[in-house]
């Protein structure tokens, strides 16, 4: 009870992150309201539609409508605070933030939902990286920008680095909410330092 009311909870803060993400992203690009609701919503949870498909599981936001009062709640407060005519540098800021919350949190619950399906470990992995990233690879295609995934080198990492970590905290019998909180953290704070820092795996091509 305990671990799934932790994981609930970071679900639900994905989805209100990842939502400001996709709005962020819609008024930049100047949609109309219905455009960036598509696009918000898409973004919350596109990861988790695909990720239900590929392992045969009808897809949660078809069953609980809790995801969608988070989703609309989270739509109406940046609609009334005017979130979009703030500092272009205050908005990036916000963008990386919010994203990096959405793509931790997910990481987390897809990598436990594949642990709770007795997956190996390239399951596990799989289901965490799908969960983390499917939302913000529909969003970035759906305004022509390139995905996050392929230009911004510890964004899967870090999705891949908490699934290898949640198994081995279930493994050692670490399994509960204060681990989940403390990988959350952990891989909150990697993602940001590693942001700002301009940290990047060793490039493949010519120089």
């Amino acid at each position: 009870m305990n671990i799934w009311f932790s994981l609930d909870v970071l679900y639900l803060i994905g989805t209100a992150s990842f939502t400001i993400s996709g709005y962020l992203i819609g008024a930049r690009k100047r949609f109309d309201l219905l455009g960036v609701m598509i696009l918000a919503l898409l973004t919350a949870i596109g990861g988790g539609v695909i990720r239900d498909v590929l392992v045969n599981r009808l897809p949660r936001v078809f069953v609980d409508i809790s995801p969608f009062y988070t989703i609309f709640a989270t739509l109406l407060v940046a609609w009334l605070i005017k979130l979009q005519n703030k500092n272009k540098g205050v908005l990036f800021k916000l963008f990386i933030v919010a994203d990096s919350i959405g793509l931790v949190a997910f990481s987390l619950a897809g990598a436990q939902l594949g642990i709770n399906m007795q997956l190996n470990l390239f399951g596990v992995c799989a289901l965490s990286f799908i969960t983390a990233i499917g939302g913000g690879l529909v969003r970035d295609m759906m305004v022509n920008d390139v995905p996050f995934i392929l230009h911004e080198d510890f964004y899967g990492t870090v999705s891949i680095l908490m699934a290898l970590l949640l198994v081995l905290s279930d493994q050692l019998g670490f399994a509960g909410i204060a681990a989940t909180w403390v990988l959350f953290a952990l891989g909150l704070t990697l993602r940001l330092v590693a942001h700002k820092s301009e940290l990047s795996l060793p490039k493949v091509g010519a120089q």
